[in-house]
């Protein structure tokens, strides 16, 4: 790990916050849940961060006795449980059906352009952006809006773009029973642009290339598309 461009050799687990400061740090694949992340109900979910978040206003001095305040408790418990992290609930997994490719169509299927809303991990800010998602069929074919509902279940918790790139992917070649499979995230941080460096101009491109998209032409012929 490098950080400040210098080469780090204490494992991660044994750097303090500090030490680790505004450094991307991916951890996993899987988003970082505890065993019991679901035993608890929707709804006491919410009634909980209802008042912690009462807490924190409190805290920053806010008089919640304001009629513009007094409801901002309840509304951020039911957009952090039912709105932007309901992707974290399994439950909430969008349900998929494949059908035959009885188009005998077997040139890659390229659904670009998905816009999505997804929330940065390290300091939970919104990351705004594009995914472009290419597939070649093995015999089945998905419905196009279920690619975008892929893409949003795994943008709805908090997130690392890098990993967000991955699940995708592997979603879809879990589904589809193939690994012909490509996506490219371009996107904007607010932790960059609205925070720390400030930087509104730039965009973070991640991408995951899978069986016959590793071929240069192949890939090449799906960048030409989503460019």
């Amino acid at each position: 790990m490098k950080q400040n461009g210098t080469l780090l050799s204490t494992p991660l687990d044994n750097l303090t916050i500090e030490e680790i400061g505004d450094e991307h740090i991916g951890s996993s694949y899987d988003t970082p849940l505890k065993e019991n992340a679901f035993e608890m109900d929707d709804n006491l979910k919410m009634e909980l961060i209802e008042d912690k978040f009462r807490d924190i206003m409190e805290i920053m001095g806010l008089d919640l006795t304001d009629d513009s305040l007094k409801g901002t408790p309840k509304r951020v418990a039911k957009m952090y449980i039912k709105e932007i992290f309901s992707g974290l609930n399994p439950a909430n997994k969008p349900k998929v059906a494949l059908f035959d490719n009885k188009y005998q169509y077997n040139e890659m299927l390229v659904e670009k352009n998905i816009t999505f809303y997804s929330n940065c991990e390290h300091h939970f800010v919104p990351i705004i952006g594009k995914a472009h998602v290419a597939y070649i069929s093995n015999g089945q074919v998905i419905g196009l809006s279920k690619i975008n509902r892929i893409v949003e279940y795994y943008a709805k918790r908090p997130q690392v773009q890098e990993r967000l790139t991955v699940q995708i992917a592997k979603e879809l070649i879990e589904l589809m029973g193939t690994e012909d499979v490509a996506v490219v995230i371009d996107a904007e941080h607010l932790c960059v642009s609205s925070r720390g460096i400030k930087d509104v101009n730039s965009s973070t491109v991640t991408a995951q290339f899978h069986g016959k998209f590793k071929e240069e032409a192949t890939k090449k012929e799906f960048l030409e598309y989503i460019l």
